[in-house]
This record gives structure tokens, sequence and C-alpha cells, in this order.
């Protein structure tokens, strides 16, 4: 038995009434009421009232009034029926008579409130880090992510896979985000980079025939931040041999289901599947929310136009109308329609304006396009769009790609607004056969939409041969949770003469190729087994689970948006003799 206790602050119950216990922890705040004075003591357990009374020990209460805010205490008592019961707590019934008190540890008074609800902002709760994760709130989320890694071993090592670390220090390659790169100082001029994915690491170990691996990896990327980006990250990155796409996506379609339902404990049904180009068409987006339903309707679509030449410029002229219906929201006021039509107004939306048409409730229909369109016209709106009395139509037109954008955000925002995205409701799917290549306009060539190691679509490699690039489909797949997506993988190219032929579509001469990737190539002489892979953000998976929207409340030292620790205050400069050690020159 410990010395400092022999129970935590988060067990004793009623039925323990009358035993003698010893409890260590931080004061979490006291309240002095005369002849009685209560401490809140908590761990990461949870909190127990004490007691001190005056009559029976004026020494020991005067003790215990003069105790400050996260002293680090250590008593022992008895365990007594509370008369002003907290059922907000698990140990709300009972409290400890004190009979002994030890301070541990003074504290200086903390900078915010260490509760559920702080006082603290968030630049000074980074700055302090370790008296945020005191707060339960925090604490809950760190608590959450240890569980996801254990159920996700518990998965995996089921599945015969098998845990393998790669290396941290690897060697920099030119596609993709920014690396981070540690210069060596064994080998002056010459740099390391920080791996932003174990690529090549797992199909080497395919070719090395481990057949299942799996890795919870920490990987880096040199980029810009936002709440789900951190420049340090966490992926369960796996791979498989001898598979094909269905056998990967029945695969880690169980390993959510079982997080669903051993961290969460729900039970989720088949995962959907949607092509990148049905997402991009209904939804605007690689991926889409399906929460909800609000597809998009194209109005000017060949085979059913429903808006042109009715000298209506901004549709006429216009690549692409398209549509969603907001049901039983014909009722917004003329307020709520200015507020969504500067909200796709704004940059980052980037629509010229909106058109609305409301069904009224004897489905006549009252449009801001009435001077083109009679009535005649509109109910063929509303009939394209499945609208019925009391909905609401809103149109965006303009430049295909832009608009569909515009409408994605669109769409999301009246999600919101109407109550449908809600975060303790779960929808997953699977996204499909998204481009092998996109064409970067400003260097003039093609890059990987995923990497340069991804399978075409095998009906679509004589397309590469034909020179028809953007019309090749990647053997990927991306799987999203409510418009987030968490996991990312595809089918991996294991021919080296294919592999050879795409490094040369993307730029690479064949003595580039060898100094880069002459490694993985080289392998691949040796038999390389038919393999295919995935990773999913770990972070981003936490956070989803947790209901939250920032990834940094899962990681128990994030950086702040500008790639900082304000605890430890770095990045930081070094000093001259660690540069001269490094050959690195400094320009003034």
């Amino acid at each position: 038995m410990s010395i400092y206790r022999t129970n935590t602050c988060g067990e004793l119950r009623l039925s323990d009434a009358g035993k003698q216990v010893t409890l260590s922890g931080w004061l979490q705040k006291g309240r002095d009421l005369g002849g009685m004075t209560f401490i809140d003591l908590r761990d990461r357990y949870g909190i127990t009232q004490l007691a001190f009374n005056m009559e029976s020990n004026a020494a020991l209460c005067e003790q215990a009034r003069k105790l400050g805010r996260e002293f680090v205490l250590k008593i022992s008592g008895t365990v007594k029926e509370r008369e002003n019961k907290n059922l907000q707590i698990a140990t709300g019934e009972i409290e400890i008579v004190v009979g002994e008190l030890v301070v541990l540890n003074e504290a200086k008074t903390p900078p915010f409130t260490i509760e559920d609800n702080t006082d603290g902002g968030d630049d000074l709760r980074m700055k302090y880090r370790y008296l945020d994760l005191r707060r339960t709130p925090v604490r809950n989320n760190i608590m959450l992510r240890h569980k996801m890694a254990q159920q996700t071993r518990a998965y995996l090592d089921a599945q015969d896979f098998t845990e393998v670390e790669t290396p941290v220090l690897i060697k920099s390659t030119p596609e993709g985000a920014r690396d981070f790169v540690v210069p060596s100082r064994m080998n002056p001029g010459q740099f390391y980079a920080l791996p932003q994915s174990p690529q090549t690491f797992k199909q080497l170990l395919m070719v090395a025939g481990l057949d299942r691996y799996y890795q919870i990896v920490k990987c880096f990327r040199d980029e810009d931040l936002r709440a789900d980006r951190q420049p340090e990250f966490t992926q369960i990155d796996c791979e498989m041999s001898f598979v094909e796409q269905e056998d990967v996506l029945n695969m880690f379609e169980g390993l959510v289901k079982h997080l669903f339902k051993n961290v969460k404990g729900l039970d989720m049904q088949s995962v959907p599947r949607m092509t990148y180009a049905d997402a991009m068409k209904y939804y605007g987006s690689d991926k889409p929310d399906i929460r909800f339903d609000m597809k998009f309707v194209e109005l000017n679509a060949t085979e059913n136009n429903v808006v042109s030449g009715k000298n209506f410029k901004v549709f006429d002229d216009a690549e692409l109308v398209v549509a969603i219906n907001a049901k039983g929201c014909a009722g917004y006021t003329r307020k709520q329609l200015d507020e969504l039509t500067d909200f796709v107004k704004r940059p980052q939306v980037g629509a010229t304006g909106l058109v609305y048409a409301r069904v009224n409730e004897d489905a006549s229909i009252k449009s801001s396009a009435d001077k083109f369109y009679d009535e005649t016209a509109l109910q063929a709106w509303a009939k394209a769009c499945g609208a019925e009395a009391n909905d609401l139509i809103l149109i965006l037109a303009g430049q295909a790609d832009k608009i569909r954008k515009a409408m994605n955000e669109l769409r999301l925002e009246m999600g919101t607004r109407m109550g449908l995205r809600d975060k303790d409701t779960y929808s997953c799917l699977w996204v499909l056969d998204f481009p092998l290549l996109e064409f970067n306009e400003e260097e003039n060539r093609y890059f990987a939409m995923h990497h340069p190691f991804t399978s075409p679509k095998p009906e679509d490699v004589e397309l590469l041969d034909k020179g028809e690039l953007g019309s090749v489909r990647a053997n990927a797949y991306d799987l999203v949770i409510n418009g987030v997506e968490v996991g990312g993988g595809s089918v991996r190219i294991f021919n080296k003469d294919l592999q050879a032929k795409m490094f040369g579509i993307l730029g690479f001469t064949p003595e580039q190729a060898q100094s880069q990737f002459g490694f993985l190539m080289n392998a691949f002489e040796f038999g390389a087994p038919p393999h295919a892979g995935i990773a999913f953000g770990f972070d981003r998976l936490c956070s989803l689970f947790g209901g939250e929207n920032s990834i940094r409340d899962f990681i128990a030292f994030p950086k702040n948006n500008s790639g900082r620790d304000v605890m430890i205050d770095g990045p930081s400069e070094i000093d001259q003799k660690q540069l001269d050690e490094l050959h690195i020159a400094l320009k003034k």
C-alpha cells in the first residue's frame, strides 16, 4: 500500500462509509463556513470533499483555512455520508472527516482557474499547458486519445498486423509539403528530413515480406497551420500485401466500426461509397458531410435546362447554375437572406451573389428573379429541386469549379443554421476513384494528387500511353467522417516499369528518379508483392470522437497557430558553437 493514498479521489462511495482512508491530490477550492471548513481535493480520477470541524479539531481547521489553490496535500480520515449531497459528481454522497493533514508542496496562485469552465484564454493556457492538463475536460481528451490508440492496436493486432517503427531521420524528397530538415554534423552540408509519412519504408516492409504492417507514428510537415493542422502530427499508418482495394476498404471499415463500438459505444452501419466525380457534382467537395442531404441540382444541365433563355444574364452567361433545397426555410426573413448573400460574397467563399425562390404554403413561388421568370418557369425550378411548400431554393451561378466550391460552403452553412450538423451524430463515407494527377498551371506540369506511388485504375493505364492524363483515375480512397477527411490511401504501384513511367510523367528525369527513389526502385527488382495501404489522421480522428473542431485539444503539448511551443519558447536560436559544428553560417 502506498504511503500517499489508499484510494483515489474518484472512487469512494456511500458503501465506504466508516472506512479509514488516505488520499493525496491538489486543492481545487476551499470554503470557510465558520465552524466548518470544506476543501475539494482533486486528482486525475475525480474530486472528494474534505471536512474540517472547528469544534473537534480547531488546530487542523485553522491549518486548512490557510491553504491555497493547487497546494499538494495528503490527508487521512474517515469516510462519512454527506448531509448536503452533490449528485453532479461521482463521490458526491460522501466526504472525508480529516484527522491528519500534510502539505506535500505549496503552490503559487495559478494564472487561471483550474476548473471545467476556466477564465484562461488560449494563449495563457498554452503557456501553462501543464496546468491546463489538470482540468477535467482537457484530461478527458488525453484519456480519449489513449483509449483510441489502445483500441486501434487491439483491432490491428487481432488482424495479424505487426507494429514496426520506421526511421525519423530520412532523406528529403521534392514532392508534397515542405520538409523539416535536420543538419548532419558528421556530413557537412548535408541534411536529413523528418518524415512527412513513412510511405516508402512501409512499401519496403511489404517487399521484405512482413505482409501486414502498422504504426501509430509521428509525422512532420512544415506548412501553414489551422485548427486541424500541427507541424508534428500522428498517423495510424498501415500497409498490406497481396490485397486489392476491396480488401483494404473492408479491413479498415472494420477498424472504424471497432473504434466507434469500443470507444463511443455506437454500432455503425456499413460505410457507403461515392466516387470523387459524384462527390464533386452533388456536394462540391471531395469530403462531403452526408449527415444531411441537400444535394446540388444543376439547373442548366443539358438534359434538363430550366433557367437559360429568359434574358437573365447572370444565368445565361454562367457555365454552371446550381441550386440546393433548404427544406422548411421559406420563412427566412429578408435580413436572413441578406446575411446569406453576404456570406457567399466573402472572399473565402467567392460567389458574386445569390438568387433565391420561396415555395409558399399554397405552393406558389416568389423569387428574387421574378422580373425574368414567370410562375410556370419557377415551378420548373421547384420540380427540378424537389421543392415543396415552405421550402427555400438557393441558387448560385458562374464558373463551374468556383461555384461548386461556393455552394459547398453555403450548403454547410445552411446545415449548421438548420441544426443538421450535430457533433454527436456520425456519418462515414468512402470516396473513391480520385484523379491520379492534377495539373498545375503555374508550373505547367502534372503533380500526383495523392503521391507518386499510387497506382492508376487498371482499366485507365492505357490512358497514360495515350497522353490523356487528366482522365486517369487513381486506385485511391479516402475515409470521410462528418465532412472531415480522416484517412486516405491507395493501391500502390509495384511494377518497376510502371513506376518509372509515373516518375517520367511527373517530370523526373531517370537520373532524378534514381537519385530520389532509387532505393525503392531497386527493391522492386527483388520481387515486390501487390500491396496497398492507408493512413488515418489520428489527431483528427480523436477530435471527431471528442466532438471538437481543433486537434490541439487532443495533443498533450501542441504548437500554436504560428508553429511555436509557447510553453518552452521554441523554436529558439542556438549558440554559435553549435552552428559551427553543423557548418551553418547564418546570413547577417
